[in-house]
């Protein structure tokens, strides 16, 4: 069953990699966004390690779903200034993101559940790259000069 979820972390993979590599490099990040999205990632990364660490039980499912909620919500932090910085198609692609994000918790909830364990790995180390790109790319490769600030 959980491997009929798992299509959700491909398709959430194509929205980011829109998202990052077309809208954001077109208009840039300001310093709130270059530190607001990976710190998005990393708390999105705590729903893929957590299960790595932890045995699936009713206590560690609660937590889980805390975690979940924390990154469920987090996300919404920079609606404020992508209001003001993003047009509307981008926000267009933040909304199906948004709607994304849960079920992609959900699905590896359900690896977790059923101790496969190996496609929350896989994906773990995917999240990870993607943060340290996150980090380098925005932080220190880029030239802020040409970036606008928030």
């Amino acid at each position: 069953m959980q491997n009929l979820w798992i299509i959700i972390w491909p398709i959430q993979a194509l929205l980011m990699f829109l998202d990052e590599f077309y809208f954001h490099r077109r208009r840039g990040l300001g310093r709130w966004e270059r530190i607001g999205h990976p710190i998005d990632t990393a708390v999105f990364l705590s729903c893929f390690i957590y299960p790595l660490l932890f045995e699936h039980n009713d206590k560690a499912a609660i937590s889980y779903m805390a975690l979940a909620l924390i990154s469920t919500l987090i996300i919404t932090k920079d609606e404020w200034v992508h209001h003001k910085e993003c047009n509307l198609i981008e926000q267009w692609l933040h909304t199906f993101l948004f709607i994304i994000h849960p079920i992609a918790i959900f699905a590896t909830y359900l690896c977790w559940s059923s101790s496969n364990l190996f496609p929350v790995y896989l994906q773990a180390c995917l999240i990870f790259s993607f943060l340290i790109y996150q980090i380098y790319f925005w932080n220190f490769r880029r030239n802020h000069n040409e970036v606008p600030s928030n």
